[in-house]
C-alpha cells in the first residue's frame, strides 16, 4: 500500500490545542465492525463486561526538551529520546552545526555535557556531575508537547499531558489514550469486574516522525523500549482462558503486547521493538483497542487500519471529521472492535 492511501483532510480547527476542561469529558466513537456509535468517554463501562482486562502503559513523560549552547557560543536545543543510564542519554540536537564527538554543551547555564558519538539521527550525551539525567531534566527541561500543539507548555500541561497512573519516567510523548481515564472511572470499572494491568513502553519522539517513503513496505520504524511484568502476563493469560477480552489502552500498549508475542504468546516480556503494524497483520493478543485519532499518513493510522480494516478506518475518520470530533493528543477517543471478534 502507498502512504497516500492513509491521507485524509482534517480542518485545522479540529486539532485539539488544549485538553477538555475536565479530565474524562471527552467524546468516544465506538466502532463495532461496520457500525458506529457516538458516545462519551464516561460511558465506556457500557461497552465492557466482567472479565475484560484493560492494559495500560504506565510510562511517565519527562521534561525532555532542554536549551543551552555549545562551548563555542552557538545555541543548542536537545530533545532527549532515551535515558541510557543515570548520566547518559540519546538526544535529538538542533543547532546551526551538528556537534562533533568531544564537543562540550552547556544547558541552562549550569549543566555540562559531552557529545560522545552520533548514532544515526541521535547524539549520545554524557552529563557531568552527581545529578542524574532525570534530575537535570526535571529542573531545566521543558515538557515536549507534540509539534501540532502550538502553545508553550505551562503548569496545566504538566498535569494534563500525563496519565493519572504514570509512574515510570522515560517517555517523550504521552500514551494519550490513557489521558481520558479518571480515578472515578477506574473505580466504576473495577466494581463491575473489569480488571486492569500495566506495562511500560517509553514513547519516543519517533512517534511524530513523518513517513518519508511512498510505499509503506519501505518504511523503517523507530525503536522503543518496553517491559511487561509477570503479573500482567498472568492476568492476560487468565482472561484469555476464561473468555475475557484483552483491551489495549493506546497503540503503545498494543505495540508492546504484540511485540512481546512475535516468538510466541507474550514470550518476550521485555526488549526493544520497532514493530510496524500494517493492514494484513494478524493480531496475537489484543482483542479491543482504545485510541485517540491519529495524524494523516502516520504509522499509527496504518495500525488502526490493520486492526479494524482499511475501509472501516476510512469511514470512521470521515465520520469523525463530519461530526467535528477533536483530534490528536488532547482530542477525543475511539473504542475499536474488529468485526470478527465478539
Amino acid at each position: 500500500m502507498q502512504v497516500a492511501d492513509f491521507d485524509y483532510h482534517l480542518p485545522e480547527s479540529l486539532i485539539a490545542q488544549f485538553p477538555p476542561n475536565v479530565r474524562g469529558e471527552s467524546r468516544l466513537l465506538h466502532i463495532d465492525g461496520l457500525t458506529r456509535q457516538d458516545s462519551h468517554f464516561r460511558e465506556l463501562p457500557q461497552f465492557l463486561r466482567a472479565g475484560d482486562v484493560l492494559i495500560f502503559n504506565d510510562t511517565k513523560v519527562i521534561k525532555a526538551r532542554v536549551f543551552g549552547k555549545k562551548d563555542t557560543g552557538g545555541a543548542v536545543e536537545a530533545l532527549v529520546e532515551r535515558v541510557l543510564d543515570e548520566h547518559t542519554a540519546l538526544a535529538h540536537i538542533r543547532s546551526s552545526k551538528a556537534p562533533k564527538p568531544g564537543a562540550r554543551l552547556i544547558f541552562a547555564d549550569r549543566w555540562h555535557a559531552t557529545m560522545i558519538e552520533r548514532k544515526d539521527d541521535l547524539f549520545k550525551l554524557q552529563f557531568d556531575g552527581d545529578e542524574t539525567v532525570l534530575d537535570i531534566l526535571e529542573q531545566a527541561g521543558q515538557l515536549p508537547l507534540p509539534p501540532y500543539i502550538t502553545h508553550i507548555p505551562d503548569a496545566e500541561d504538566a498535569k494534563r499531558y500525563q496519565t493519572i497512573y504514570a509512574r515510570d519516567p522515560g517517555a517523550v510523548a504521552a500514551p494519550t489514550a490513557g489521558l481520558h481515564f479518571t480515578d472515578e472511572l477506574l473505580v466504576k470499572l473495577h466494581a463491575m469486574g473489569v480488571k486492569t494491568g500495566y506495562l511500560t513502553l517509553h514513547v519516543g519522539a519517533g512517534t511524530f516522525q513523518p513517513v518519508r517513503v511512498d510505499d509503506i513496505a519501505d518504511h523503517t520504524m523507530h525503536h522503543e523500549r518496553y517491559s511487561i511484568p509477570a503479573a500482567t502476563i498472568t492476568l492476560i493469560e487468565e482472561a484469555k482462558a476464561q473468555g475475557g477480552r484483552v483491551i489495549a489502552v493506546g497503540t503503545t500498549s498494543l505495540r508492546a503486547l504484540e511485540a512481546a508475542s512475535q516468538q510466541g504468546f507474550l514470550a518476550q516480556p521485555e526488549g526493544d521493538t520497532n514493530i510496524f503494524i500494517t493492514p494484513g497483520y494478524q493480531f496475537k493478543v489484543v482483542d479491543r483497542l482504545i485510541t485517540n485519532f491519529h495524524l494523516p499518513k502516520s504509522t499509527l493510522l496504518m495500525l488502526v487500519a490493520a486492526f479494524v480494516g482499511y475501509d472501516t478506518m476510512r469511514a470512521a475518520y470521515q465520520h469523525a471529521v463530519e461530526q467535528e470530533y477533536r483530534f490528536f493528543s488532547y482530542g477525543d477517543a475511539m473504542l475499536l472492535e474488529p468485526a470478527n471478534l465478539k
